[in-house]
């Protein structure tokens, strides 16, 4: 499973006071108290030279200054220091907080009438932004867990992350009530350190489903983050509802393949296990008959048939529990260093008369191969036997050669005949598939599906290839049989003796 998480931070909060940061508000307020502290004393220095409008305008601006750092309350008390300022050392009479002349009084008023005005834009301008930048981390967060929904097998861990993330949280866990009724939890998955175990150890929990609860661990949440932690749950439920589609139809289809394969292995027994068994039955049958005398080279030929016939069956029989051992992981393989032309005039033995049909060329430098003798033999016997059973009458003698690729050896079965369409490749391997095949004499068509099988217990591969010219190239690849080197002990250091 893979831990990896898609980037995005915590959703920004929102606060109904200020949607101004808290540290930039304090810096705000110490800004609304030095900023006309400092402006006041230049001014002081340089004079009536500026005048009494220079004088509040130069003010004024602080005030601007400190709502656009500050906001509302920080611009408040820079608004009536700078105007108590502005009254004290630059209008008549200076030094006293007494107002001469009445016009003087209505520009104090408008002074601070403007530093509100000014620090409530810039409130609400800030307050829009912010909940802006909640609304695009909302939808961007919706927007990531509809695409974790649509992962593979690691989308609710990855919906747990998301989740932990997106709210600031310690950790998150998806709880299960126990179905014996007991009435405790059980974790289904935990994402972050000290996950909760029941809801009641979480700071915030919300349902996804029948029994089914998402805990969070870290701080409470507002009502804004419980409408985003509403949608998650709906996605986690949805997330469990496709995950038990999936597991129904895994079964399903598991058990329709096992339909087919019953089928299949039935009516291939009903017609291949029965041939040879009737040819069998027939000729002692026959040889047991007290009303017919039979001459010795009749007696001879019926008993090659029940011989060759029970062969065959027993062969059959092999083929299919090895096949079975394959798919129950029952069949192990040897590791043996193997010489493929030692290999190979026992399978061509096996292959009977139609050995002479086939031609063997392996280079002189071929390295030995790792893997299990009985196995190769056997494979080699089904995968060449199967080239000369699809060569047609008068075609170019089967080839078989190999070739080094690495370390990695190529066994290469060269066939001349119709070939087998790209499509259809995939059905040779097949058990019971008998691509090509007209009658029943050809087996059970489950050679190439168990040599694909044997050959990969061994570490190799066995893939099909075209022929250049026409025909069908069976590769068989197992790994070179490396030296190991051998183990070697650490040195031992002897203390000198004093």
């Amino acid at each position: 499973m893979s831990d990896e998480v898609m980037p995005f931070g915590a959703l920004p909060e929102v606060s109904s006071v200020s949607a101004l940061s808290r540290p930039r508000r304090f810096f705000g307020l110490a800004l609304a108290v030095v900023l006309p502290a400092a402006l006041t004393a230049g001014l002081v220095l340089v004079g009536p030279a500026i005048g009494l409008a220079g004088d509040a305008l130069a003010l004024l601006l602080t005030v601007i200054v400190t709502a656009l750092v500050g906001g509302l309350w920080a611009a408040v008390v820079c608004a009536l220091l700078s105007s108590t300022l502005l009254n004290y050392w630059f209008i008549p009479p200076v030094r006293t907080l007494e107002i001469g002349e009445p016009h003087n009084i209505w520009t104090v008023v408008g002074f601070v009438a403007v530093g509100l005005l000014v620090s409530g834009v810039v409130h609400r301008a800030a307050s829009t932004a912010s909940a802006a930048a909640r609304a695009a981390a909302e939808a961007r967060t919706l927007s990531d867990v509809a695409r974790a929904t649509l992962r593979g097998e690691d989308a609710l861990p990855t919906l747990l992350e998301h989740m932990r993330h997106a709210f600031g949280m310690t950790s998150a866990s998806l709880l299960c009530r126990d179905p014996s009724g007991s009435g405790t939890w059980q974790v289904v998955d935990a994402r972050g350190p000290g996950a909760p175990a029941t809801p009641e150890m979480a700071d915030v929990h919300v349902s996804a489903g029948d029994e089914l609860v998402i805990a969070l661990a870290g701080r409470p949440l507002g009502a804004s983050d419980r409408a985003i932690l509403g949608a998650f749950a709906a996605q986690v439920q949805a997330l469990l509802e496709r995950d038990e589609l999936a597991r129904a139809a895994a079964l399903a289809a598991r058990l329709e393949a096992s339909e087919r394969l019953r089928d299949a292995l039935l009516a291939a027994v009903g017609h291949d296990l029965r041939t040879p068994l009737a040819s069998a039955t027939a000729a002692v049958s026959s040889l047991r008959s007290r009303d017919v005398t039979w001459a010795d080279d009749e007696r001879d030929e019926l008993l090659a048939t029940a011989d060759e016939s029970l062969a065959r069956l027993a062969s059959l029989v092999s083929d299919l529990l090895d096949l079975s051992r394959l798919r129950a992981g029952a069949l192990t393989a040897l590791r043996q260093t193997l010489w493929l032309d030692e290999l190979l005039p026992p399978v061509l033995d096996e292959l009977g008369p139609d050995a002479a049909k086939v031609v063997v060329r392996l280079p002189d430098d071929l390295p030995a191969v790792t893997g299990d003798a009985a196995l190769v033999v056997r494979v080699l016997v089904n995968v060449i036997g199967n080239a000369l059973r699809h060569a047609p009458s008068g075609s170019a003698p089967t080839t078989v050669t190999a070739r080094r690729r690495g370390d990695r050896v190529e066994l290469l079965v060269v066939d001349h005949g119709r070939g087998v369409p790209e499509s259809d490749r995939a059905r040779i391997f097949s058990p019971f598939q008998r691509l090509g095949d007209t009658d029943n004499t050809a087996g059970l068509g489950i050679g190439l599906a168990l040599s694909r099988g044997l050959v990969e217990a061994m570490g190799g591969t066995l893939t099909p290839a075209d022929t250049p010219g026409g025909g069908l190239t069976m590769v068989v690849d197992l790994p070179v049989d490396l030296p190991v080197d051998p183990p070697v002990d650490p040195p031992v250091h002897h203390g000198a003796i004093t």
